[in-house]
């Protein structure tokens, strides 16, 4: 959908709303989860408690909503079932689940200090799965689960975000910003090794498949960000920032790792029964292990005043981890403050691992507090392209 990486960012209701972008309007709270450098400029400061931000998103590769209320429930014929594996790309179904809370983040003119939790959750299945449950097997078929993973990590953290102007000469402004983060490890879960398959032969069916596990339910670490931004001149400004640039998150609680494996040779419908499975499972403590938060590099430029704001970003993992894709995406929103108490709000982005999608939002400014929110479509207004 439209979540930054790792869910960083789905708890900023106007971030959301143009696109999941924005880096280069973000001023106040928003600052720190986009770019701290913003916060070296004196517009973009603000005094304030951001008392709750909050979002989620649940998505998927391959069907919309309107498939799920087609197929839910229906008697699937064979035309339906080769409908249905044709919308699932090759390298399988996948799901995404993120989630994002912020609390008590409080803007202090160019520092930032809040707490956060993030969630997410990254499972794909292998195609040769969709189509044995819908076909079932058929003779000289051979199923593979390789390419099948899974993937989960909770954590919270508390974070300081920090900008200081560089250099400036008239309109033109140059800042840097950090933000460091705390990081407390919650859970855990990520599939180390999966890799399996199974024939069918005229003697009976053949197949072994093995799959480990990693889990854990506590540790603690850090994570730090480093960003600039440049103002062009009084109306455009660019920025940079590398999310992750150091890292590391040490498990140290329950640590432990679950492994199952099975084998079968020419079982037939006559043996079946008659436990000519072999398998064995295992669960086992295990030493203390650690994980990193992907790096993930963002650039962009927006216009910074007038009723019509715009802003485009892209966004650039260095390779595929929970949450984060090495394909670049690519987001524009729009916001228009016509009525100033009510900015409304468009964006689109594509690419990365997620899905092309529109998105929108408003909210209800006044002097004393701020209201946003935002939801997201698919690749048209309606509601029914969400996937």
């Amino acid at each position: 959908l439209a979540s930054a990486s790792l869910a960083q960012g789905l708890s900023s209701a106007r971030s959301v709303a143009l696109g999941a972008g924005g880096m280069a309007l973000a001023k106040g709270v928003d600052a720190a989860r986009f770019n701290p450098a913003n916060l070296g400029f004196g517009e973009y400061r603000a005094s304030g408690i951001e008392l709750v931000g909050v979002g989620a998103n649940v998505s998927n590769n391959s069907f919309t909503l309107d498939d799920y209320n087609k197929y839910t429930g229906a008697f699937l014929t064979d035309a339906d079932k080769e409908d249905i594996l044709n919308k699932v790309a090759d390298e399988g179904l996948y799901l995404n689940i993120d989630a994002e809370a912020t609390a008590m983040a409080i803007s202090l003119g160019s520092i930032v200090v809040g707490v956060s939790g993030n969630g997410i959750a990254d499972i794909n299945l292998n195609k040769d799965l969709l189509e044995l449950v819908l076909n079932g097997n058929t003779f000289a078929d051979t199923i593979e689960i390789t390419g099948s993973y899974s993937e989960a990590v909770a954590y919270g953290s508390a974070y300081l975000s920090y900008g200081r102007a560089i250099y400036k000469s008239g309109a033109r402004e140059l800042a840097i910003g950090t933000t460091f983060r705390y990081l407390r490890g919650i859970a855990v879960e990520r599939v180390v090794e999966l890799e399996g398959m199974a024939a069918t032969f005229a003697t009976g069916f053949e197949g072994e498949g093995s799959m480990v596990i990693q889990t854990a339910t506590g540790g603690s670490g850090y994570a730090v960000d480093l960003g600039a931004s440049l103002k062009l001149n009084d109306n455009y400004t660019v920025g940079v920032r590398m999310r992750n640039i150091f890292s590391s998150l040490t498990w140290n609680k329950d640590c432990e790792e679950h492994g199952y494996n099975f084998s079968f040779d020419t079982m037939t419908v006559d043996n079946m029964e008659e436990d000519y499975i072999v398998s064995d499972d295992y669960s086992i403590d295990i030493d203390d292990f650690s994980t990193n938060l992907p790096s993930v590099l963002n650039v962009g430029v927006a216009n910074t005043t007038g009723s019509l704001l715009w802003a485009v970003d892209w966004e650039q993992g260095f390779r595929r981890a929970t949450g984060v894709s090495s394909k670049p995406r690519i987001s524009a929103g729009v916001e228009w403050s016509l009525i100033g108490s009510m900015p409304l709000r468009v964006g689109y982005s594509t690419g990365g691992n997620r899905n092309s999608a529109f998105s929108f939002g408003s909210g209800f400014h006044l002097p004393v507090f701020y209201v946003d929110y935002a939801v997201v479509t698919g690749t048209s207004f309606s509601g029914y392209s969400s996937k």
